[in-house]
């Protein structure tokens, strides 16, 4: 029975039915739902495979940063039900990264001693091959009886998902060449998450105002890794990308889209605090009214 429960990725620990679980699921096997339709009805262009490995690698990235934004998003949005996402996104990461790798064999024919000579001749494929078995011993340690039986060491080790994501991202930008807006935008987030973290450990309370100095801080940190990575990795000269930041004409750049969202999630803290403001007026009149 509790085996059972343990695997049911739409029931609580007690058994009972879990919308956020639930829902969760459910968004979580989209993407890969619309990938495998796409490939099934030839809508992914001349290189198929090929296409449906960078769409699931994205994705692969986008669950790994999801999952390292929990427990900040927790703490911010006060909602400790969260933590009962917290597994089912990491191992939703592994299993996307792993269909990604599969679809790279898939798309090398199945010729393993050639996907085995690439992985070792190609640094981008070293290190995105070392992310999915940081992952894959991440995932396998994921269950109850795997935590009991590491005791404190099973947070110790979990806490290699930080270089993992650090891998992941490095890996992102080096299979995306030139353009490396998505690869930048991810890395901003990640490094807003580590932002929040490194304001909890010096004990700053997360008030919107720390929260809104963290936003500014991560897209500055943005804009300067994707002009690091202009200058140091391409042909393209970084201050032309700099100087892209102050023209919008275009949109807005992976560093103003983090601060956007970050300022966002400083409002949260605001608005609640505002609506617990207006609740506490408003209750006064309320017991006047049923006297």
């Amino acid at each position: 029975m509790h085996y059972r429960k343990l695997l049911s990725p739409w029931t609580d620990r007690t058994g009972r039915l879990s919308f956020l679980k639930t829902g969760s699921f459910i968004l979580v096997c989209i993407p890969a739902t619309l990938v495998a339709i796409a490939l099934w009805r030839n809508e992914l262009g001349p290189l198929p495979y090929k296409e449906a490995l960078h769409q699931i690698g994205d994705w692969t990235v986008r669950f790994l940063i999801a999952t390292l934004a929990l427990t900040p998003l927790q703490r911010i949005l006060m909602w400790p039900k969260l933590a009962l996402i917290r597994r089912m996104l990491g191992v939703t990461a592994f299993t996307y990264a792993l269909t990604h790798f599969s679809l790279y064999i898939v798309n090398e024919k199945f010729d393993l001693l050639f996907v085995a000579s690439e992985i070792v001749k190609r640094i981008y494929l070293t290190i995105g091959f070392t992310a999915l078995i940081g992952l894959s011993l991440l995932a396998a340690t994921s269950t109850d009886s795997a935590l009991r039986k590491l005791g404190r060491n099973w947070k110790r080790l979990h806490l290699i998902v930080y270089g993992i994501a650090v891998l992941a991202l490095l890996h992102y930008f080096m299979q995306s060449k030139i353009d490396v807006s998505q690869a930048t935008m991810w890395s901003g987030f990640f490094l807003l998450l580590m932002i929040y973290r490194v304001a909890v450990k010096l004990r700053f309370a997360l008030t919107p105002v720390t929260l809104a100095a963290c936003a500014i801080a991560g897209g500055l940190l943005t804009a300067l890794i994707e002009f690091a990575w202009y200058g140091l990795a391409t042909g393209v000269d970084p201050f032309r990308v700099l100087k892209a930041n102050l023209v919008f004409a275009y949109g807005l750049r992976p560093a103003w889209i983090v601060v956007v969202v970050g300022l966002a999630i400083a409002l949260i803290p605001w608005i609640k605090q505002a609506y617990g403001l207006a609740s506490a007026r408003l209750s006064p009149a309320r017991n006047a009214a049923t006297r």
